[in-house]
């Protein structure tokens, strides 16, 4: 067998048990219920607002649970990516994976098969008894049309978890170069306000980021077409989503390996000592 394709291969099979891992780990699973209680919590509060643009009106979590699967999708990809990668870094796993052929393909392959795996609870827990409480309008066959969606949208974040996780000089940075401004992307990206409430500028911000157009494209995929109408310009814009999110993939997926590899070569054991002797410094 080709020894690249032996080592994507090993890595899936990593990867697959390592989330197996986390479905039966307490701390995961407490995460993955803390997460969604959080969520349901938010949309409960808030059952009985509604959002206008002029003579339409809907109930707030209605527009909101398609635009929170999409955050999940983007902070899943992106904050998990880089905290995964970070603390393999440090914790030398990484430099174990070396050793082997291809052992950095594997690893990367392994990193990126477990991370999408980690979707299907994450979705799954939200979206089942959003929808039931709060979907009577969801149109529930637009599953094939979130898969879609889905799948770019995890093409177009998940190199830049791989990026931040690759650059950041430690596990501990990853909250100050990514979830801050994840989450200050997030704010402007029409997830707990709609487009059209938000200030001009913001619009234009937000249109730049993968984390816009997911939440877009999942609204576009379960709600009704005449939900447009909340949506800037009153469309769902499919080509401009397949556009601007396929634009992220292309750019993220030819800057990630070179870094990743840069990252990998960097790696010896006394870089993973240091990282080690920095991180009970900051324990302590």
């Amino acid at each position: 067998m080709n020894p690249v394709w032996n080592a994507i291969k090993n890595g899936a099979r990593r990867g697959w048990t390592e989330f197996l891992y986390s479905v039966k780990s307490p701390q995961d699973q407490g995460f993955f219920l803390f997460t969604t209680a959080v969520m349901l919590g938010y949309l409960f509060l808030n059952r009985n607002n509604e959002v206008t643009f002029g003579d339409a009106v809907v109930m707030y979590p209605t527009l909101a649970l398609p635009s929170l699967m999409g955050a999940l999708i983007a902070f899943g990809m992106v904050i998990g990516v880089a905290y995964g990668l970070a603390m393999e870094r440090e914790n030398g796993t990484l430099l174990r994976s070396k050793a082997a052929p291809y052992g950095v393909v594997g690893h990367a392959t392994g990193q990126v098969v477990a991370s999408v795996m980690s979707l299907v609870p994450s979705i799954g827990l939200l979206a089942i008894p959003g929808i039931l409480l709060f979907g009577d309008a969801f149109t529930l066959g637009g599953w094939g049309k979130a898969l879609w969606v889905i799948a770019l949208g995890t093409l177009a974040t998940l190199p830049i978890g791989m990026v931040i996780g690759a650059t950041v000089p430690g596990v501990q940075k990853v909250g100050t170069w990514g979830m801050l401004p994840f989450f200050a992307i997030v704010s402007i990206s029409g997830i707990f306000t709609p487009m059209q409430a938000l200030a001009p500028i913001f619009r234009g911000i937000a249109q730049v980021f993968p984390v816009y157009w997911i939440g877009l494209g999942m609204r576009s995929a379960f709600l009704p077409s005449s939900f447009a109408a909340f949506e800037i310009g009153e469309s769902w814009r499919t080509l401009e989503t397949v556009a601007v999110l396929g634009i992220w993939a292309v750019v993220g997926l030819s800057l990630a390996p070179p870094l990743f590899r840069r990252m990998a070569r960097r790696q010896s054991g006394s870089a993973v000592q240091q990282a080690r002797e920095k991180m009970m410094q900051w324990v302590r």
